[in-house]
């Protein structure tokens, strides 16, 4: 599995830039490990700056103190305290332990910094993103504020302007931009069983840089004791209850012992949990011994316990398709194998979107096609080489969207889709069942992850991610959990990786970026796809072929990153050419099969 995201003096107003998005063009490949360069080996990582560091720039003190609070929790008020100037320290509420928790904020626009008689006013408008609690968590946010107001003053005395500046009057809270939690935290994926105990599922945590390396194994190990993140509980397992680590874990770059009290830690509870830590320690190599109140219970190669224990199946390939005159195709693009429709003629027609899926050996089809009415029913059907034979929906419908399948454990296929601006879950006899969400709107689109528990949905213009709980094969959706981006306008959303999502909207101009499964980390992809994008399909991470690659239709055409090219009839395998004097079709609705 791979994993591999100005200060102008104008008319006496000084204008700072500070997005925290970079630019970039081209989607990059997901990878597992660090944010930054850092290593198990090096010891302590990366320190945000000190409020001495940016000497007398104002512009560099005010993005320092926007990332002061960052490292470990426990001396996060110190390090913000060190900013603020003293008379104003004692204003600052401070929480302890488990409590500290950082209000993470993206700037909306450029903050200004206006110079006054005896100091400057600065003056940010933010988005809030969510809440950094101490166990690495993002929740989402529980202050309201869009903007934040506070004073420079000189540090020194009067007349020297190099001994930097104090924030006076601050925001009584802890505040981290964006950028910090980018440049100060390792975003990284730990993993809990699903309910069945049969897959694996991430949960996305941010571990600081400044955390010693002989500390790291020990807050993982915290980080899974203490269970999942609220929003992924219906779809998972936590360790056994009152499971608690004992001491620190100990150990060198290339062995450790982690130490447990772990009620019922049977031979079989004892595998799952080296596949658990194994993955949950991706970027650690060497052994693990696991002890069960002192006694050597389980020595644990980590790189060959997640070789035999691969949830994805990382070696499948990916092939390219679309919709061409109302029939699935092959692309054709570049050096890349075109796959074989597995679509039988008889049923390949009249086809508006399709979701073809692997599922051991055989493959999934799911057809949404157009009557002669204008109405839409949903075709699924399985088959090993070709699918032949497809179930109809009892009922013919207005509008549906894309369906996507969801990866599941019992044999029995299922998938969602969109209908008349509502989710339906879909069985392998076409069979839709409404699933409610308990959010009020119109859903235009659904995405689901690769490992068959969490979708995304976009409703009424706003993304949200949910869990997904499976009882007696039977796909639950938990309650959602709202994204808070700088696109606005989500048209489509596809699964980039297990923590990442590429998402279509509008910033400025219709755009597509890489956001994180929490909204907190944003990466332009494509700063202007013309119009808006109304279909995205994308290969996630840490599938093998294609990895990172997606596709999308906008005003009618497609298109396809690294590099973003558009395909047209030429693309399409076996296309008929149009006849003398018309005018050639271009390929929508584009997919991945694999």
């Amino acid at each position: 599995m791979r994993r591999r995201l100005l200060v102008g003096l104008l008319g006496g107003v000084l204008v700072l830039t500070g997005c925290g998005i970079p630019d970039r063009t081209e989607v990059q490949t997901e990878q597992r490990g660090p944010a930054a360069e850092t290593s198990w080996s090096l010891g302590r990582g990366s320190e945000p700056p000190t409020r001495t560091a940016s000497g007398s720039d104002a512009e560099a003190f005010v993005r320092n103190f926007l990332a002061a609070a960052a490292g470990e929790p426990d001396r996060a008020y110190d390090r913000v305290k060190q900013f603020i100037a003293p008379p104003d320290r004692p204003g600052l509420q401070e929480k302890q332990g488990s409590e500290v928790a950082l209000s993470v904020v993206r700037l909306a626009e450029d903050p200004v910094i206006a110079p006054d008689v005896d100091s400057m006013k600065v003056t940010i408008t933010v988005q809030q993103i969510g809440l950094l609690r101490a166990n690495g968590i993002l929740v989402p946010p529980l202050s309201t504020e869009t903007t934040y107001e506070f004073r420079l003053i000189n540090a020194g005395p009067a007349g020297q302007d190099d001994a930097g500046f104090y924030v006076s009057a601050p925001p009584n809270l802890l505040l981290l931009s964006d950028e910090a939690l980018r440049q100060y935290y390792q975003a990284k994926s730990i993993y809990f069983w699903n309910s069945e105990r049969t897959r694996l599922v991430p949960d996305q945590r941010y571990l600081s840089l400044s955390v010693p390396a002989e500390r790291r194994v020990s807050e993982v190990v915290r980080w899974l004791t203490a269970g999942p993140s609220e929003w992924l509980r219906i779809g998972v397992s936590g360790l056994p209850d009152r499971t608690e680590m004992i001491n620190n874990a100990t150990g060198s770059a290339d062995r450790w012992e982690v130490n447990l009290d772990m009620p019922g830690a049977d031979d079989e509870r004892l595998d799952q949990l080296a596949t658990q830590l194994a993955w949950s320690l991706e970027d650690l190599d060497g052994t693990l011994e696991i002890k069960i109140l002192n006694q050597p219970r389980r020595l644990v190669d980590l790189s060959e316990q997640r070789s035999a224990n691969d949830p994805y199946h990382s070696d499948e390939t990916a092939r390219r398709f679309c919709v061409y005159e109302g029939a699935i195709h092959a692309l054709v693009v570049g050096n890349e194998l075109p796959g074989t429709v597995p679509v039988a003629a008889e049923a390949n027609h009249d086809v508006v979107s399709a979701a073809l899926r692997r599922a051991g050996g055989d493959v999934l089809a799911a057809l949404v096609v157009a009557e002669e009415n204008g109405r839409q029913r949903l075709a699924v059907g399985r088959g090993q080489e070709v699918v032949e034979n497809f179930a109809t929906s009892e009922s013919a419908y207005a509008s549906i969207g894309r369906p996507v399948w969801v990866r599941t454990d019992t044999g029995q296929p299922a998938g969602f889709v969109v209908v008349d601006g509502g989710l339906y879950r879909f069985d392998g006899q076409a069979v839709l069942r409404p699933v409610p969400l308990g959010l009020p709107g119109r859903i235009s689109t659904v995405a689901a992850a690769l490992d068959g528990h969490r979708i995304a949905v976009v409703v009424d213009g706003t993304l949200h991610v949910a869990a997904i709980g499976w009882e007696g094969g039977v796909p639950t959706v938990g309650p959602a959990r709202r994204l808070v981006l700088s696109l606005v306008n989500p048209t489509a959303v596809d699964w980039a990786g297990e923590t990442r999502l590429v998402v279509a909207g509008s910033a400025g101009r219709p755009a597509i970026y890489d956001v994180s499964v929490d909204g907190a980390l944003e990466t332009r992809l494509r700063e202007d796809t013309g119009a808006a994008a109304t279909q995205l399909s994308a290969v996630p991470a840490p599938l093998a072929s294609l990895a990172g690659s997606f596709m999308y239709e906008a005003n009618g055409v497609i298109y396809r990153s690294n590099p973003f090219q558009r395909l047209g009839r030429e693309h399409v395998q076996d296309a008929a050419s149009p006849p003398a004097g018309a005018r050639a079709s271009y390929p929508t609705a584009p997919f991945f099969l694999y």
